[in-house]
């Protein structure tokens, strides 16, 4: 813990004392979530898609748990079963529905997280190994996703693994090897189904390792605020409990709250309708697309149809692995010294920008492989690229920033630390200063 006045953990009870002193668990998460842990006094909602992406993971993994109890990974029966868990399991279609709709949730609030921290600079310094944990994560919940969408072996399922799967099949010399061991064979069948569904059972409980050694790295320095001024003092922090409990418990019930509309009301909106057929090798489906999550990825893979040097194939598969793994240089591509696009003028408007260029990425990524949406998937795509490695780091070195307060306790009392993306002041959320 790097705040020497947070409150140190003292039991009174005697059951709890002879606990500490052999197993000093309440102690840990005394120190991690209680009041042993400061924090800024001006966090706004955005904050809260932490806490909200660990909700997310443990319905996934809970509803999960009990799937896996009735699913079948045979590809003879795989598609049955799954039907039979929706009829015939009391409350079966509750959890697949709950399951698959979760992961579109955890990955909404996860993407909300990922731009909070774009927009409020959390990945520069000290903070690096925390932003570069939570990209693993992301990568880790991508894999999970993927081989999570080819068990229930429908249409879209079967060739949608056909088709991504493939595209390593563009690596020079190694490519067709490394698909034929994804896929345990030539082309999806008994061999895929077993591989993807151990290692979709097992990947939920790596996230969950990862997740820890995010919050151990978020510890070290303490959480960034809107700001981005370090903290000075304890006048600048509160305590996480009982301020951002209740903060993140309101969080928690608006989640819940649209997880349940989207649960019990439109619970296929978010699914393709091929899916509800079973898989047929000898029947392409016309239009072949991923999860939506995967569609500003989708776009990029696809947006090179001609050969340069190397093949357009393997230059999508590049693009597409390179638009992610691109993350982890975040930290020293952008050199400004200033955290917050609130005080950023030039970034934050190319910030939007970046915001616009990845829901069109999506929409692209979605639609058909026409002529103009291949057009409007490469624009988009170039300037994705551009934005990380041309514009950033020009803006970074010439940008004038506004001036940053002294510190959090003198930006509340000023009414200045409000989240511009919100355009709310945060004045009132925590305790006022002593």
């Amino acid at each position: 813990m790097s705040f020497p006045w947070a409150e140190e953990y003292k039991p009174k009870h005697p059951a709890m004392q002879w606990l500490d002193q052999r197993l000093p668990l309440p102690r840990l998460v005394y120190g991690a979530i209680g009041a042993g842990y400061p924090v800024p006094r001006n966090l706004n909602y955005f904050w809260n898609f932490g806490v909200l992406a660990g909700a997310a993971l443990a319905i996934q993994i809970i509803t999960g748990i009990v799937l896996a109890m009735h699913y079948a990974a045979n590809a003879g029966v795989a598609f049955d079963s799954v039907e039979s868990i929706m009829r015939d399991v009391n409350a079966g279609w509750f959890l697949r529905y709950a399951h698959a709709n979760g992961a579109s949730m955890f990955f909404i609030v996860v993407y909300v997280h990922i731009f909070r921290g774009l927009y409020y600079g959390s990945y520069k310094p000290p903070r690096e190994m925390v932003w570069m944990l939570g990209v693993v994560i992301f990568l880790l919940m991508m894999a999970t996703a993927f081989m999570g969408y080819v068990l229930p072996w429908g249409q879209m399922s079967f060739w949608g693994a056909q088709v991504i799967t493939g595209f390593f099949s563009a690596i020079p010399v190694v490519g067709e090897n490394i698909r034929i061991w994804l896929l345990g064979g030539y082309a999806p069948d008994q061999a895929a189904l077993n591989r993807f569904f151990s290692l979709h059972y097992l990947l939920p409980f790596v996230i969950a390792g990862v997740i820890i050694l995010h919050i151990w790295a978020l510890h070290i320095p303490g959480s960034n605020n809107p700001t981005g001024v370090e903290v000075k003092g304890p006048q600048d922090t509160v305590p996480f409990h009982p301020y951002y409990t209740a903060k993140d418990g309101v969080g928690v019930g608006v989640f819940l709250l649209v997880f349940a509309l989207l649960l019990f009301f439109a619970p296929n909106y978010l699914g393709h309708p091929d899916n509800y057929i079973e898989a047929n090798p000898l029947s392409t489906p016309a239009h072949i697309v991923p999860e939506w999550y995967f569609w500003p990825f989708y776009a990029i893979l696809r947006s090179f149809t001609a050969d340069f040097i190397l093949p357009a194939k393997l230059w999508g598969v590049l693009a597409m692995f390179g638009s992610i793994l691109l993350l982890f240089f975040l930290p020293w591509l952008d050199k400004s010294p200033v955290r917050s696009s609130n005080f950023r003028p030039v970034y934050r408007v190319f910030f939007w920008i970046l915001v616009v260029d990845v829901l069109v990425l999506g929409y692209v990524g979605g639609s058909e492989a026409t002529p103009v949406y291949l057009m409007l998937g490469q624009i988009t795509s170039g300037y994705y690229f551009a934005h990380f490695l041309i514009i950033l780091p020009i803006v970074s070195a010439l940008e004038r920033t506004r001036p940053l307060p002294n510190s959090i306790t003198e930006a509340v009392l000023q009414g200045k630390s409000g989240s511009r993306m919100s355009e709310t002041a945060v004045d009132g959320n925590v305790a006022p200063a002593e």
